[in-house]
C-alpha cells in the first residue's frame, strides 16, 4: 500500500499548490485594484477621456478579482 499513500500525498500536494496559486492571483488582483484606486485619487485625470479609461480598467480589474474569488471559493478539499 505504499503506492496508495504516495498517491494521496501527491494529490494533497497538488491541491495545496492549486489553492496557493488561486490565492496568489486573487491577492495580486486585489493589490492592483488598490493601486488603481490610489492612483485615481492622488492624480486626477486631466481629461474626461482618461477618466473613462481608468474607470473601465478599474472595472476590469474588479471583474477579474470577482472571478478569481469565485474560483478560490469553489475549490473544495
Amino acid at each position: 500500500m505504499p503506492t496508495a499513500n504516495l498517491i494521496y500525498a501527491a494529490t494533497a500536494l497538488a491541491i495545496t499548490a492549486m489553492l496557493c496559486l488561486a490565492a496568489s492571483r486573487a491577492w495580486r488582483g486585489w493589490l492592483e485594484l488598490k493601486r488603481l484606486e490610489l492612483a485615481s485619487r492622488s492624480a486626477p485625470a486631466e481629461t474626461a477621456e482618461e477618466d473613462v479609461g481608468l474607470r473601465i480598467e478599474l472595472a476590469a480589474v474588479r471583474e477579474r478579482l470577482k472571478k478569481l474569488e469565485a474560483i478560490a471559493a469553489g475549490v473544495e478539499l
